[in-house]
Formats: C-alpha cells, structure tokens, sequence
C-alpha cells in the first residue's frame, strides 16, 4: 500500500459509486461511501447491498457508507461519482472539509448544461486546492463490482502522483492505465454517452447493425473534431476514455445512453423512459451542450446535434434520420 493513499470517500452512491467503493475496499483500505439518501447508506451497512442501485451484489462488510458528507473530512482522496448536473452543488458543500492538497477523481461522465464547463472546471471553481483527476474509460458498475477484469484511464496531470494512486486502487481485475490529457479523457467520456443514444436510436428503429456500426464511425469523427477544436490530445481519444468507451457504451443496452435511445427508436417518449428510471442518463443532458460548443468552435456534429434536438422535442426520432441521410457525402477524414 503507498503511504499517501490510505483512505478513500467516495461521493455519490449509486451504481457507479458502488462499484467504486467496492474496488476499493477490495485491497483492504479504508472506504466511506456518501450516500444522499439515508436509506441507501443503512441499506448498505446493515444488509450489505445497494438495494436501489446496484441489487444482487453482495458488497465487503468492511465498506461503510454515510450520509453525512463532513464525514468524508480528510480522507487522502475522493472519487467524485454524483450526476454532472449535480456536481458543482456537492462540490461545493465540501468547503471547509476537504483536505487540502488531496486528489479529486472525477467519474461522472457528462458537461454542466447551464455553463457549458466540465467536471475539471467545475471542481477547480469550487475547490481550488484540490488536485484533479479524470477516471474514465469503458467500465460497467456491475462488472466493476463483480470484479471482472476492467480497464480505464486515470488521468492527472502530476504522473509521479498519479502512479502512486493507480498503485493503491489497482487490483489483479482493475486496471488503470495512466494519462495526463484530463480534458480529452473528459471529452471521451461525456461525447460517448450522446452518440450512445443515437446508436440506440438506430437499433430500436431496425436500421441494422451496419447503420450501427457507421453511427460509431462517424461519431467517433465528431468526438475527435470536438477534441481537437479544444485543445485536447486526439490520441487520448484512441485509448480507453475514448475509443474504449465508445464502443462499450454503443454497443450494449446495459448502457443507461443506449438503452434510452432503443426506446426513443421503438417509439416510447422521452419523459416516458426517464420516468420509470432511478438513475441518470447523462446523455440527456450533454447534448443540448454538445450543440452549443459545436456552433461556438465552428465544428460540425451532426449527430450530437441530432440527438440534442431529439431529447428537446425539436424534431421527430424520423426528421432525424432522415436529415442525417440527406446530409452531403464528404471525405471520411475525422476533421471532415
């Protein structure tokens, strides 16, 4: 165990947060799960089990959830797993007890909708003496939590610092492979979850697994031109946090993203799917965001653009695709 990372809190509690929490009490560290609803954190320390977010997995005894967040007071890291939308207002709330100088991980997936910023600019506005830190990459919470073998990016700008906490969340299943591009991590993580949706849209409309496929492509392109029009590292969209992810999210309907967008495709309503659901899609959000950087670096994303005007009931799941198959045939280069 390494001597900077010995105690871990983890912020937000549902599936996701779970499994992280569950990693790592795995190397026998110590691990305070923040639950915001007080019947999450009992259910867990009594029975041993998310019974709302992540049922059927039995979770270490030995991991302790609150729903106090002054209790995470001082630990030497915290993971960051609340909603996107959320996360300023959580952040936020830690004032005062955070312990200066200790890593923030950033695992939510998405972009705040009434700035337009990511996780990275959220957390340096709310806690400047933080470190930050990006996780991301294609991880389900259930095979996180089951243990299965699972692969991300941790990215962080210190790489000595950086190494030192792969070292202490690693685990002969989990392994985090180390970055230093937290903006394109980000970029990956938040653009996969919209593209998600359209691939579900895809499928639920029974356009076949080749229109599918495309949609991957051809987001990924998107994905890349966003990246670069930012500043980020386009090879850090090839890795995990990128490519990795993409595909996992496009391709399964264990995707909260996909999922949706089967749905949409098979003619449910939006507030219909989101209704019956006690988790977020973060691709939801995302998109009217993703739309808006796209027309303020004069890039073009057509089909986050697409999707956004999807879940904001501007056009039909069809005017959709019918205006994406009318679009003019262009060379297949990323920045095209």
């Amino acid at each position: 165990m390494t001597t900077h990372f010995k105690t871990f809190g983890v912020i937000g509690a549902g599936a996701w947060g779970t499994a992280i929490a569950q990693l790592l009490a795995r190397n026998g560290q110590s691990v305070l799960l923040w639950a915001l609803e007080p019947d999450v954190a009992d259910a867990i320390n009594t029975h041993h089990e998310n019974t709302v977010f992540l049922p059927g997995v039995a979770l270490n005894p030995a991991l302790r959830a609150t729903s106090s967040l002054g209790d995470l007071a001082g630990l030497d890291a915290l993971f960051c797993v609340t909603p996107a939308q959320h996360t300023r207002s959580t952040l936020t709330r830690l004032e005062g007890w955070f312990k200066p100088l200790a890593p923030v991980v950033l695992c939510s997936k998405g972009i705040e909708l009434s700035t337009g910023k990511f996780m990275t600019q959220v957390l340096a506005e709310e806690l400047p003496e933080a470190i930050p830190a990006v996780m991301s990459g294609p991880s389900f919470a259930i095979d996180v939590a089951k243990g299965l073998p699972t692969a991300v990016t941790l990215a962080i700008a210190d790489a000595a610092r950086g190494a030192e906490l792969i070292e202490a969340i690693s685990t002969p299943t989990f392994r985090p492979y180390l970055g230093t591009d937290l903006l394109g991590a980000e970029i990956g993580g938040a653009v996969k979850n919209v593209l998600a949706i359209a691939c579900g849209i895809a499928l639920g409309k029974g356009l076949g697994r080749s229109a599918h496929a495309a949609l991957i492509a051809r987001g990924y392109a998107e994905m890349t031109r966003l990246a670069l029009a930012l500043g980020a590292d386009a090879e850090t969209l090839t890795g995990l946090s990128g490519l990795g992810d993409l595909v996992l999210t496009c391709s399964s309907e264990t995707s909260r993203n996909m999922s949706l967008g089967l749905a949409l495709g098979k003619g449910e309503t939006l507030a219909d799917v989101l209704g019956a659901r006690n988790s977020v899609t973060e691709g939801v959000a995302t998109a009217p965001v993703l739309r808006q950087l796209a027309a303020r670096y004069h890039i073009e994303m057509p089909i986050s653009e697409a999707v956004a005007a999807v879940v904001e009931g501007a056009i039909t799941v069809d005017e959709a695709i019918v205006a994406l198959l009318a679009r003019p045939v262009k060379t297949e280069a990323a920045k095209a």
